[in-house]
Order: C-alpha cells, then sequence, then structure tokens
C-alpha cells in the first residue's frame, strides 16, 4: 500500500483553456532544433557542423566538462545550422529532416553507458542547483513525479495510454542506478503508476505545487548539505523505456497545447525540437498573444517561429494584456477576475474559469511581506526568509534556510501572489548559481 501524504498548503489557479483528452497529429515539418538553453548549467561544444548528415540519435553538441553527456538529434537529416549569438554563443543546432527516418542503435546492457551515448542522461537534473546532472555523482535517489499541478498542465495520465510497458521498463533500467522513487497524485487511477515496480510509489494529495518533485523530496526524504538527488521528468523516463526495449531513441513527446486563446485545446504528438509554428497556426490567436514554452507559470516567453524546449510538456497561449482598459482599475469589485486573496468578489464563484493575461498588475516594491509565501508554500522551509538570504547575499543563511532542496519551479505559485511583484524564480535561480559557483 502506497503511502499518502496530504499537503495542506498551495494554490489551485482555474484557467480557462485547459486541454482535452483528444490527441491530434500534425504535419512533420522539415527543420528541427536542439538548444542548448533547454539544458541549465551545460556548456556546449559542438560536435558536427553544417552540412553533415546525422541519424536520430547522433550527438549534435557535448558538455565541455563532461564531454561524455551528449545531447543528440531528434530526427535524421542534414545539419541546416549552427545558430550563434552574442560572443559566439550556441543558441541551437538546426537539423533539416529527411523523408526517409533512420535511427542509431545503441547497446543497452550497461544502463548508464547507454544513458550517456543516446544522449537521454542530458535529461537528467540534479539537485541541489537544478542543472543538469554529473554523471561522476552517486545520488542517493532519483526522483519522478507523474503528474503536473500547475494550471494547464498536461495531464501524464494521456500520455502514458500505450506507453505502459515503455514506462515500467524505464522505472526498471533506473533502478539500476539507484533507489528510485515515484510521485503520484491521489486523482490518478492509472495501474501502470500505482502498481509500479522497482520503486516506491508515494501518493500526494494536495494543490499546486503538490506535483513539483522539490516538494515531494522535502516531504519524503530531505536533502542535507552534500547530497545529491537526480530527477527526472515522467515522460522522459518513458524516453529511457524506448531506448531499453528498442536500443533506439525515440524522443516523441504527448503535449497540451492550451490556453483560452487556443481556439480548440488538446493533445498534440510531436518530437522534441519541433517548430511552433506546426502546432499554433490556424490553432491560436496569436495577434496580442503571448506564447508560452512550457507551463503557463514556469515556461518562457517564446514566438511561434521558435522550437518545443527539450523538457516542455504544454505550449500555453494567454492574452498579453497590452492594451487592456479598465475602469475604475482595481477599484471595481469584480466577479471575472481571479484573485489570491479576498480583494473580489471573485472567491464567491467556486470553481469558475478565468481568463487571465500576462500583466504584472502592480509596480515592484522592495518588501517581502510576512507569511504571504508560506501560505502556499507547502515545503519544511521559511520561504520569505530564504529570498531575502538571497537577496541579501548571505550564503550561510541560505544553506541554514534550506536552498540546497529548492529550485526556481517551487516559488512559481509564491511568485503569482506576491504583492510586491519580484520575480521569485529569477531571484533563486541566481542564488542558486551563485552558490553553485562558490561551491565548486
Amino acid at each position: 500500500m502506497a503511502k499518502v501524504i496530504k499537503l495542506r498548503k498551495g494554490l489551485d489557479i482555474n484557467l480557462k483553456g485547459k486541454a482535452t483528452a483528444e490527441i491530434a497529429t500534425v504535419k512533420c515539418p522539415g527543420e528541427y532544433a536542439l538548444c542548448p538553453d533547454d539544458f541549465y548549467g551545460v556548456k556546449p561544444k559542438v560536435v558536427v557542423k553544417e552540412g553533415d548528415a546525422v541519424k536520430a540519435g547522433d550527438a549534435l553538441f557535448v558538455d565541455k566538462l563532461h564531454p561524455e553527456v551528449k545531447f543528440v538529434s531528434p530526427v535524421s537529416g542534414t545539419v541546416s545550422m549552427v545558430e550563434r549569438g552574442d560572443r559566439r554563443k550556441l543558441l541551437s543546432i538546426r537539423v533539416k529532416s529527411d523523408a526517409k527516418q533512420e535511427a542509431r542503435t545503441f547497446d543497452t546492457k550497461d544502463v548508464k553507458a547507454a544513458l550517456l551515448e543516446s544522449g537521454l542522461f542530458g535529461f537528467f537534473r540534479q539537485r541541489p542547483y537544478d542543472v543538469v546532472a554529473n554523471p561522476e555523482d552517486k545520488p542517493k535517489a532519483i526522483y519522478v513525479s507523474a503528474f503536473n499541478s500547475m494550471p494547464l498542465s498536461q495531464d501524464f495520465e494521456i500520455a502514458l495510454k500505450g506507453n505502459e510497458v515503455e514506462f515500467q521498463a524505464g522505472l526498471s533500467a533506473l533502478a539500476k542506478l539507484a533507489p528510485v522513487r515515484l510521485g503520484v497524485s491521489s486523482k490518478q487511477t492509472a495501474k501502470a503508476l500505482l502498481e509500479a515496480r522497482d520503486c516506491t510509489v508515494t501518493v500526494f494529495q494536495g494543490k499546486a505545487p503538490a506535483g513539483n518533485v522539490g516538494v515531494q523530496i522535502n516531504h519524503t526524504d530531505p536533502i542535507n548539505k552534500g547530497e545529491i538527488v537526480w530527477t527526472l521528468g515522467a515522460e522522459e523516463v518513458i524516453f529511457v523505456g524506448r531506448l531499453m526495449t528498442t536500443g533506439k531513441v525515440d524522443l516523441t513527446r504527448v503535449i497540451a497545447l492550451a490556453g483560452s486563446e487556443v481556439q480548440a485545446p488538446k493533445y498534440y504528438k510531436v518530437l522534441v525540437g519541433q517548430q511552433l509554428t506546426t502546432l499554433l497556426v490556424g490553432n491560436a490567436r496569436l495577434d496580442g498573444s503571448r506564447v508560452i514554452n512550457g507551463n503557463v507559470m514556469t515556461g518562457i516567453k517564446t514566438t511561434k517561429e521558435a522550437y518545443l524546449a527539450a523538457h516542455a510538456t504544454e505550449i500555453n497561449v494567454i492574452p498579453e494584456g497590452d492594451h487592456a482598459d479598465e475602469m475604475l482599475g482595481w477599484i471595481l469589485p469584480r466577479f471575472g477576475t481571479f484573485s489570491a486573496h479576498r480583494s473580489y468578489f471573485s472567491w464567491l464563484c467556486g470553481k469558475k474559469e478565468y481568463t487571465i493575461d500576462a500583466r504584472v498588475k502592480g509596480g515592484e516594491r522592495h518588501m517581502i511581506m510576512s507569511g504571504e509565501y508560506d501560505k502556499v508554500f507547502p515545503m519544511d522551509i521559511y520561504a520569505g526568509y530564504l529570498v531575502k538570504a538571497i537577496i541579501s547575499g548571505d550564503i550561510d543563511r541560505q544553506e541554514a534556510l534550506g536552498i540546497y532542496e529548492v529550485a526556481p519551479e517551487d516559488f512559481a505559485i509564491a511568485e503569482f501572489v506576491d504583492s510586491s511583484k519580484l520575480e521569485l524564480q529569477r531571484i533563486v535561480r541566481q542564488g542558486l548559481d551563485i552558490l553553485r559557483k562558490e561551491n565548486a
């Protein structure tokens, strides 16, 4: 019987535009791209040049610090562009796909070697610091969260259908590296999750961010200084399972195209690195809208010409709000606007769905309201004090307050309710980077 953990803190934000359970396909584009910025903490070194022919699974770039960590092409074809920005920073490597797809075959006898050679190890992230994992480390556990509690997020059970064998094969492979802990929601019913083997299953009940792997680590086995934990997305476990069962890399995802500006929100079967034009044109209102590569709370603002991020499980489209004109502003006793507090009468409307735009709705103030974050932060950490320690640069206090356990995404809900409009995710990211540099 799986252990059940009930979380009392958090906040569910019910947004309009949730994806229906329908899965559609789109015409494959001619070009795909792999972006190093999707793999935080990596210093990329290009190992191909324009005009090279590659197969699915062939390396496009490696990590300079750990050349054995490779990042591979999702398709076979020809390298069409090595895109660079300021100071020759590598922005992306683009591959023009062939009509006939070929994939490289890998030896899967040694799990870790197969993950490194196939490029799948690059999807592992580590705590502390929330960066790409170091293959030389020995983690005390590998955490997988099988649900996302953020608004407009992907329902993993939809992506899991038809991939149950591969998911279990992935968990069994991970168990050869370290003990595996699988977090599932109390609302999930799939046997492949509740009866998963070669792992410890824990059921979480509560509001967002209950699905965050950081919250699950904090409530099962907190990280102390000197300890390492690896994390992997649930759909990326399926990638591992496909490798173990077929010997080939298949980076096909089932993502949610959602948001109030999407005409018919649904799921799409796509490849990592696929151009977003194939999803958005004709399916979403793009004028005056914000396209988000990833979740609406934690994703990156992007354009329709961009490419699906490596870890993204949804594409969200919401109003930008640039031309919104509200007579009397916040004074109106509005019913159609969501608020985490009882500032508006909308708190009387129950589970009503809201259309929220991308406006900040207020100016940044250098003040942290006591206890404001703690109401929605379900970790055994004083979030407000930790943010203050990061801003002040007090490393000793950061360590004492649990910075090794957190990632920027853990502060997404706290950032949403922050009346001072501080960019908490950016602040936490800067704090982790400084700490990582100091401890190097």
